[in-house]
């Protein structure tokens, strides 16, 4: 459906492609129920309706369409900026949520559920019509098409923020190479998101995903992680916290070393294919598994990818080495191989957390947006002062977002002395 909506408070007619909006009724219960697991989100959303710190700002984001993400639009909306949301991935979209955001708040939405590519772009350069003078980016895609095809948006540009790893390593390379064009803020790198969003929220929206489009009982099977960052760490735990037999596949020695220290077995992938019954990709490169891994997996075997991109696995590959693809459930497609060995892949290789299931939980979304509203004010509080590269969040709003975390849940830490504060900011101290 493709339609318009009166936009009353700024008397301008947007546009939006959406699946339905006769669905806005259950996205405004679905959204209100998250919106009661995020109060620090829901404090900044009040302080920016007093304050209106990004009154006349137009920011096009790219990220989830999902409750927690509809959360964030009302506040930043509430700030007095003027939204556009596309979708960060085909699969990812709640149809629900983005009719509501539509008919009950008035933002341009462009995004279906189950979109194809081509559509996937169309939509992000609809966002991009809107001529931002921020982006908001969950993997990169907006902000990379600005430094493509849409360069003339960047004379607009104040400043753009990224979500993810995936999406920091991508501009940290256009970076490198001289050629990014504003400055980003890479919200992935705040304490308050990658410490708990990436671990916490992938470990345990992960597990839901594949339980949720499997079925399966977790426990007693040999589980593959393929990576130990933040988003490794949370998906290992989980997954033996839930009996499974966790191995843990890594191409830095660093990384490798935690995982043996943390307890986990490490070994090279094509020992692990083998051997593994459910194998999950969280590195945020390509073709993690390939061709040679597949050919070495039982029968039975699942694949997972919970990185930002399907592209960590092989699925061209997968293809050719199958005789026959068919789905057997909801979100899984079975490929049997030319030896009748059956290898599952879930939700096409997309994000399994959202593809499969609902994503983080809105309480670890609530540190993860509170990064994001408070980056675009930072952005718009700085405008002119920040050079054309990566940089983060100041720590204090980092400790800020962290004690209004601790506040919602009632939670009382103690403060330094006097003394101790001297006594840590001083050399004179000795033995």
């Amino acid at each position: 459906m493709q339609s318009t909506v009166d936009d009353t408070e700024t008397m301008t007619v947007k546009k939006y492609d959406i699946r339905d909006i006769q669905l806005a009724s259950k996205g405004r219960e679905r959204i209100e129920w998250a919106g009661r697991s995020m109060p620090v989100v829901e404090s900044i959303r009040k302080r920016f309706l007093k304050e209106k710190p990004l009154k006349g700002i137009r920011i096009s984001a790219c990220l989830h369409v999902t409750t927690e993400t509809a959360n964030l639009m009302a506040a930043l909306k509430a700030g007095g900026a003027d939204c556009v949301l596309c979708a960060s991935n085909p699969l990812s979209t709640q149809d629900e949520v983005a009719a509501s955001l539509v008919k009950h708040d008035g933002i341009s939405v462009f995004a279906i559920r189950g979109e194809d590519k081509k559509t996937y772009y169309r939509h992000i350069h609809r966002a991009l019509d809107h001529r931002p003078n921020i982006t908001m980016d969950d993997g990169a895609d907006l902000v990379s098409e600005v430094h493509g095809k849409r360069r003339t948006l960047a004379d607009d540009m104040i400043g753009s923020t990224e979500e993810t790893t995936t999406g920091v390593i991508r501009l940290r390379s256009l970076e490198k190479k001289g050629l990014l064009l504003f400055p980003v803020l890479a919200v992935n790198d705040s304490k308050t998101k990658h410490f708990f969003d990436n671990r916490y929220g992938t470990g345990q929206s992960t597990l839901d995903g594949i339980i949720r489009a499997t079925n399966m009982l977790i426990a007693g099977t040999v589980f593959v992680v393929c990576g130990y960052g933040w988003c490794g760490r949370g998906v290992a735990q989980k997954a033996r916290g839930l009996g499974a037999h966790v191995i843990v596949t890594e191409t830095d020695p660093l990384k490798a070393l935690e995982a043996v220290m943390d307890g986990f077995d490490v070994m090279r992938f094509r020992e692990a294919a083998s051997i593994g019954q459910i194998f999950v990709t969280v590195t945020g490169n390509t073709s993690v598994i390939r061709k040679e891994h597949f050919l070495r997996m039982r029968d039975g075997a699942i694949v997972a990818n919970s990185g930002h991109f399907n592209v960590e696995i092989d699925i061209p590959a997968l293809k050719e080495l199958s005789t026959q693809v068919r789905k057997i459930r909801d979100v899984i497609e079975e490929f049997r191989l030319k030896d009748g060995r059956r290898i599952h892949l879930i939700a096409g290789g997309r994000l399994v957390n959202l593809s499969a299931a609902e994503g983080h939980p809105p309480s670890v979304m609530d540190m993860s947006f509170a990064n994001q509203a408070l980056g675009v004010e930072y952005l718009v509080q700085s405008r002119g002062r920040l050079d054309a590269r990566m940089c983060t969040l100041p720590e204090k709003l980092d400790q800020q977002i962290a004690s209004l975390k601790l506040a919602s849940m009632k939670v009382r830490i103690d403060r330094l002395t006097r003394e101790q504060a001297k006594y840590l900011s001083s050399w004179e101290f000795g033995t």
